[in-house]
């Protein structure tokens, strides 16, 4: 790794932590609602951040991208680390203006075979990108363009959505929005949103049987505060 790349603003990293296909498997078995369910900090991103060109699911491991505002020029570099089931994770610092990802870089991701990108900005070329069928979450499409003059990090540490970001943490994302998930954490957040989930099939069978609207955990805390 070259000097430049460890300087502050212009670090690249190509090793990161990544889950098992397994555990993927696993995981992927939830909602996006569901696992936040699981969860005891929220670690949703913000609800503007959403699938733009495709419904189709999406889970991996984050490949981290810190832009500086309304510039892409390391987007590339990013495209080059990344490994066939990534996604990209571009912190874009919430700017609709400046489209950072457009469909020359979809085209590359899924040659690659990247499982897709999530942007905390805007995207553009949206005919192209619709065609392509490659996996975007974003704020929105825009036309304009980008810069490609500022320096920009892969793989470090960045904030997407309101969301904490670190390379390899799991992103899950589907029709309802985005989750991230610390991987020394996805076992017991695993466990959590499945008792969530059998919790919440017990209270519809109840319901089903009895016509029981109100659980009885849900009664007992409504008559704790006084309803």
């Amino acid at each position: 790794m070259s000097e430049n790349k460890q300087r502050m603003g212009f670090r690249i990293y190509k090793d990161i932590p990544r889950p098992t296909p397994e555990l993927l498997e696993r995981l992927n078995k939830f909602t996006v609602p569901e696992l936040c369910d699981g969860m005891d900090v929220f670690r949703a991103m913000d609800y503007q951040i959403k699938p733009m060109v495709t419904t189709q699911k999406i889970i991996g491991p984050a490949v981290t991208l810190q832009l500086l505002l309304g510039d892409s020029l390391i987007v590339p570099k990013a495209l080059e680390v990344a490994q066939p089931g990534d996604i990209i994770v571009i912190d874009a610092k919430g700017s609709c203006n400046n489209g950072v990802w457009g469909d020359n870089r979809s085209r590359v991701a899924k040659a690659i075979g990247l499982a897709g990108v999530v942007i905390d900005g805007a995207f553009r070329d949206i005919e192209e990108n619709e065609a392509l069928g490659f996996p975007i979450y974003a704020r929105a499409n825009t036309c304009g363009r980008s810069t490609r003059g500022a320096k920009g990090e892969v793989n470090v540490p960045i904030s997407c959505g309101g969301v904490s970001v670190r390379p390899g943490d799991i992103i899950v994302g589907d029709r309802n929005g985005v989750v991230v998930i610390p991987l020394e954490h996805a076992e017991e957040i695993i466990q959590a949103a499945q008792e969530q989930v059998d919790k919440m099939e017990a209270q519809i069978a109840k319901f089903e049987a009895t016509g029981q609207i109100i659980p009885d955990s849900l009664e007992k805390e409504l008559k704790r505060l006084g309803y």
